[in-house]
């Protein structure tokens, strides 16, 4: 895999954004994540998390028990106050992390909304806001989840 979709300050590599089947498991990496990209016309929901002091996509940890898509829909209602029951499935995004370099993967969903979410400040994320890809904001965006947002402008349900 020598082309890179995007990289981070901290020399995270999105390797390749596979839009295949929901259900799919890799052989070389674990997928712990859901992300979810969230469009209300032609901007994007972002959440600023207090650790990493960036935008980034709403989603998280996929917790046992879980599938991919109820992590998405958990982690976007605890991170943004948005309800919203049946994301499309966007794809599996691959990453190379850390300094060693290791393989991880995550589930990708996406959705349309007109409402403002109902959001709450809480000890992961202090603020949310929409944007549009252009518009620089105050604090970086995660260039990863802006190229995983991107590539969901064409999927929007």
């Amino acid at each position: 895999m020598a082309d890179v979709l995007a990289v981070d300050e901290a020399g995270n590599r999105l390797t390749a954004f596979y839009p295949a089947a929901e259900v799919a498991r890799f052989d070389d990496g674990p997928m712990p994540l859901a992300l979810v990209a969230v469009w209300r016309g032609d901007e994007l929901l972002l959440v600023f998390n207090r650790r990493r002091r960036c935008w980034e996509l709403p989603g998280g940890m996929i917790d046992p028990g879980e599938t991919p898509r109820m992590a998405a829909v958990r982690e976007l209602w605890e991170e943004a106050g948005l309800s919203i029951a049946d994301p499309v499935f966007a794809g599996h995004a691959r990453f190379l992390l850390g300094p060693e370099r290791r393989v991880e993967y995550a589930a990708l969903y996406t959705t349309r909304t007109s409402v403002d979410p109902d959001f709450t400040p809480n000890e992961e994320i202090s603020a949310i806001c929409w944007w549009d890809g252009i518009r620089p904001l105050a604090d970086p965006v995660q260039p990863l989840d802006a190229c995983l947002g991107e590539l969901t402008r064409t999927k929007r349900p």
